[in-house]
């Protein structure tokens, strides 16, 4: 049990979530349109033996880096190696990586991730070299691994964000067809609201 534990807390580490978050603690009483039975069926894992994607779309603050986050902690807990990062990181680390000689060697490392969480994909258009290394990644990891997209943009709209038409087309054949699509929808962002029912008790 403790070799199990230090293992998983290994795992944990390596994975650098942005969020504590997991999928027991997955507010459904927000309305944004989250199945319960869809997040239920995602937190057994299969997606990740079926070498299947995720892609969560919505607004911000409707919780798209915790329900990734949440499902990248679960796919650990169930003995899968699991690498976050925000897509700007991602790519400033490639980049810094081409510099000092590294770039293969990380790349090869973000590629054999069992899961790859790409968080805030498509805040801006990519660069010449960041398409051509998300495409490499994509491509390695093709029904090999699987790989959660979160982004404020549906699919529809990535070609414009990701610039070449031909690399935008190859770059979504990979992650959207075998994807589940969640798209998160709601009057208002669960952030805004609870920060004021949080001021609105501190005021009682």
């Amino acid at each position: 049990m403790w070799r199990e534990n230090r293992k998983l807390q290994l795992r944990l580490a390596a994975a650098r979530f942005k969020l504590q978050a997991c999928v027991e603690d997955i507010d459904f009483g927000h309305p944004r349109g989250l199945a319960k039975s869809v997040m239920l069926e995602l937190a057994t894992s299969r997606w990740v033996q079926q070498r299947q994607n995720i892609i969560l779309t919505g607004h911000t603050g409707l919780g798209r880096s915790y329900l990734a986050c949440a499902l990248g902690q679960k796919a650990c807990r169930d003995g899968f190696a699991v690498v976050y990062r925000r897509a700007p990181r991602l790519f400033d680390e490639l980049a810094l990586a081409r510099a000092d000689g590294t770039h293969a060697t990380l790349l090869k490392r973000f590629a054999k991730a069992q899961v790859l969480i790409l968080d805030d994909f498509g805040l801006e258009v990519l660069t010449a070299q960041a398409r051509k290394d998300l495409l490499e990644l994509l491509d390695d990891r093709y029904q090999v691994s699987s790989t959660i997209v979160t982004s404020q943009l549906e699919p529809k709209d990535w070609h414009a964000v990701i610039g070449d038409p031909t690399l935008a087309d190859a770059i979504c054949d990979r992650l959207v067809h075998n994807a589940h699509r969640l798209k998160l929808s709601a009057s208002e962002s669960i952030r805004k609201s609870e920060g004021l029912t949080s001021k609105s008790k501190q005021n009682k």
